[in-house]
């Protein structure tokens, strides 16, 4: 088996910036990419924040154009999904659904997933109205009316937002409180264009073409009523793609991979980037800067161990 100088796990923007990086220092990268190929841009109907691209571009086109930026530096893309790794071993050994790979160096760039309300309609309607991220989409509801549901911080954050483009923004919530900090509630309350639908979940998004309208169940009193609306806005928390990683990469409580600032991990040589490693930011761009600083780190950590092997005849991976 072939041991590859570097494999990058993903192929989002945190995940194809390393590969444009490592592939213009000569390292012939190979990208898996999962089965979302691009990640969360592919999903997203228009990228209006993306530096260097004044009129927006698509999220497929995008993730076309930084896939064939890759390519052209020497990354190779394999079509499948990490499904096991052993990093206590070197090199260290990644298994996919269909095949086995050595590499001395990784990079993982697997992302994070919205966390869904698992509705009928939701899936269907990804991109015709269902969104899970305002930054990302909120342009597209000016003079609409829609709804948020969720009722922690980035929920509140996300509706003050939302609040520069739609008339009037509803935020649901299953209880009668909110989770969100003092000041975002307060910022909410007094938003002229916020209503709170309280003690409520939806529990179904209708269609067919585009988002017309929700369905909702009171938990309190379990009536049900439709809500028309034109946009669905769902925050109820992201879950980091790191599961195959457990017991190897250290995570905080939530599955986060935990780096240092140099986006290293607790295992030398494997590095993180991107949202499975940053619960904060999450956006196109931050994971973009991330992939670059790890794919730096990691040329620079093959050249430290390369010299390590000239010097003892064997290849090692020491800190």
């Amino acid at each position: 088996m072939a041991v590859e100088n570097l494999i990058i796990i993903g192929s989002g923007p945190a995940g194809m910036a390393a590969a444009i990086y490592a592939g213009r220092a000569n390292l012939s990268p190979l990208v898996l990419t999962g089965t979302m190929v691009g990640g969360q841009p592919s999903i997203t109907n228009e990228i209006e924040n993306f530096p260097g691209f004044p009129d927006g571009i698509t999220g497929a086109e995008l993730v076309e154009r930084v896939h064939r930026q890759a390519q052209r530096f020497g990354a190779r893309m394999e079509y499948d999904e990490a499904a096991e790794v052993n990093f206590q071993v070197h090199p260290f050994w990644i298994k996919t659904y269909s095949a086995e790979y050595k590499a001395k160096a990784v990079i993982v760039a697997s992302g994070a997933s919205p966390r869904k309300l698992g509705v009928p309609g939701e899936i269907e309607l990804i991109g015709h109205g269902v969104s899970y991220c305002g930054t990302c989409d909120g342009f597209f509801f000016r003079g609409k009316e829609i709804v948020v549901v969720g009722g922690g911080d980035s929920a509140l954050e996300e509706a003050l937002f939302l609040t520069r483009f739609a008339t009037r923004v509803r935020i649901i919530h299953r209880r009668d409180q909110l989770r969100a900090s003092y000041i975002l509630q307060e910022r909410a309350r007094q938003n002229e264009k916020i209503e709170f639908i309280w003690n409520s979940v939806v529990t179904e998004i209708h269609g067919p073409h585009e988002v017309t309208a929700v369905t909702l169940k009171n938990v309190v009193t379990g009536e049900t009523s439709m809500l028309p609306t034109e946009g669905v806005f769902i925050f109820i928390g992201h879950i980091p793609n790191s599961q195959i990683f457990r017991g190897q990469l250290d995570m905080d409580e939530n599955g986060y991979i935990v780096t240092d600032k140099r986006t290293r991990t607790n295992i030398p040589g494997v590095f993180a980037a991107g949202e499975v490693a940053d619960p904060i930011f999450r956006q196109n761009v931050t994971s973009a800067g991330e992939g670059a600083r790890a794919a730096i780190e990691a040329v620079r950590w093959l050249a430290e161990l390369e010299a390590r092997a000239d010097s003892y005849g064997v290849e090692t991976a020491g800190a």
